[in-house]
């Protein structure tokens, strides 16, 4: 479902429900990203 700037084509905002698919955050709302936080974590393992 478009739900901004529908003349926009495929660059309009879309609302997606999704069912049994696995995600991976790779950056929080304070924009950190765990592609960056993660191995400097695994190192000191």
């Amino acid at each position: 479902k478009v739900v901004a700037f529908e003349e926009m084509g495929m660059e309009a905002i879309y609302e997606f429900e999704v069912k049994d698919m696995p995600v991976t955050v790779a950056v929080d709302s304070e924009g950190v990203s765990i592609h960056t936080t993660g191995p400097q974590k695994w190192r000191t393992i």
